[in-house]
């Protein structure tokens, strides 16, 4: 018995180059020692490998259920107290990591506005300088911020054209009364004119009686 477990060592290393594995991996039948040991060639241990005398073992489980339930207890904050904590606050989450994930937020939705024409390209100039300047602590802020920025913006435009309307107007009326004090001027001068003629034929007429 010794022997033939001695000499089933060629037959493991063979079957584990046969089956590209480790040497732990291969199981050989216990029931048919004697018959493995004749097998002294590759071709042959194909076809004990192809009878199932021969079987690569399958891989170890490593489970994760464990890793994955702590990590979900991590998630609400657990076991993330002081005294698990081992670097600074700057090493843990560094600033310039937060700071460049504002810009990317800030300047995704300046450019979003950008291209909807929600804002023109000069009221986003402003923006981008004032979101790299650390105006805005975050996208709620900038969004209350531009439609403030729209709501004045109409506003003023709808003033300005109510003034525009309004002089507009007041042209209007003015020529309006121009024309009305023209046509009656000219009316006038016409009535005068009638009259002065009538007075000449009158005058006219009575030096020819005489």
């Amino acid at each position: 018995w010794s022997e033939s477990m001695s000499t089933l060592r060629l037959q493991k290393r063979l079957a584990a180059s046969v089956l590209k594995c480790g040497k732990n991996k291969i199981w050989l039948d216990p029931n048919e020692t004697n018959e493995i040991a004749n097998a002294n060639s590759r071709q042959n241990i194909r076809k004990f490998i192809k009878n199932g005398l021969i079987i690569r073992k399958p891989v170890a489980v490593h489970s994760r259920a464990r890793v994955r339930k702590n990590m979900e207890a991590r998630r609400k904050g657990r076991h993330m107290g002081r005294g698990k904590r081992k670097g600074t606050r700057n090493a843990r989450m560094p600033q310039k990591v937060i700071w460049m994930r504002r810009m990317r937020v800030l300047r995704r939705l300046l450019k979003r506005y950008r291209e909807s024409k929600k804002i023109d390209r000069h009221l986003y100039h402003k923006l981008y300088l004032k979101c790299k300047g650390n105006v805005y602590r975050n996208k709620r802020v900038l969004m209350e911020h531009i439609h403030k920025k729209k709501a004045d913006q109409a506003r003023s435009k709808m003033l300005s054209d109510q003034a525009d309307a309004r002089r507009t107007k007041v042209r209007e009326a003015r020529k309006r009364k121009e024309e009305r004090v023209a046509l009656k001027r000219e009316e006038l001068l016409k009535t005068f004119a009638r009259e002065d003629e009538l007075l000449l034929q009158q005058q006219e007429k009575a030096a020819a009686k005489k």
